[in-house]
């Protein structure tokens, strides 16, 4: 597993596009404070819709990097998750623009799988993805395809989505 963090983390560095486990899915990522590589992102998955792009993060204190004003109520939520949870944040920073929706904020979950989250302690920052169905054309539009983890879809795992806004008002987006 290390070497292929460490092939990913560098194919990350150069702004290219990797094709890895998460703890929902397979994931297409990129640096996500990298403009040109979230653009790479869209351009794999033909869509440039933000809300379909999450953050990736290995452990919850790294959100006040990125975060402006985390809410009180959000160390809770990710306390007590039962399965990974997308938190949507208002106020996103430190992130590539194109990242951030144009309310300002950014979706962002700690994974807990253990390449991922590995990834992302190594990597030092987080890590954009954009789920997608693997297919070959995909393998042939992203940098590096880790071989570590290759999961069945039915090992997908749905992750419960919720907005959290400023003032600690939760907006349950998907169970």
């Amino acid at each position: 597993m290390q070497d292929e963090i460490k092939k990913a983390c560098e194919t990350l560095k150069q702004g290219g596009i990797i094709l890895f486990p998460t703890d929902t899915s397979w994931g297409v990522g990129c640096d996500a404070t990298n403009e040109a590589a979230v653009e790479k992102i869209f351009t794999i998955t033909q869509s440039s819709d933000k809300k379909t792009i999450v953050a990736l993060l290995d452990n919850p204190i790294k959100l006040q990097q990125y975060i402006s004003n985390v809410p009180e109520i959000a160390w809770d939520l990710i306390e007590l998750a039962d399965k990974p949870l997308t938190i949507i944040y208002d106020g996103a920073k430190s992130l590539a623009q194109n990242l951030i929706a144009e309310d300002g904020s950014v979706g962002i979950r700690i994974t807990n799988e253990r390449f991922s989250n590995a990834l992302c302690k190594q990597f030092r920052q987080p890590i954009a993805f954009a789920y997608l169905k693997i297919n070959p054309e995909i393998k042939k539009q992203v940098d590096y395809v880790v071989d570590y983890g290759k999961i069945k879809d039915s090992e997908i795992i749905q992750p419960g989505i919720i907005k959290l806004k400023n003032d600690g008002t939760i907006i349950v987006i998907q169970k």
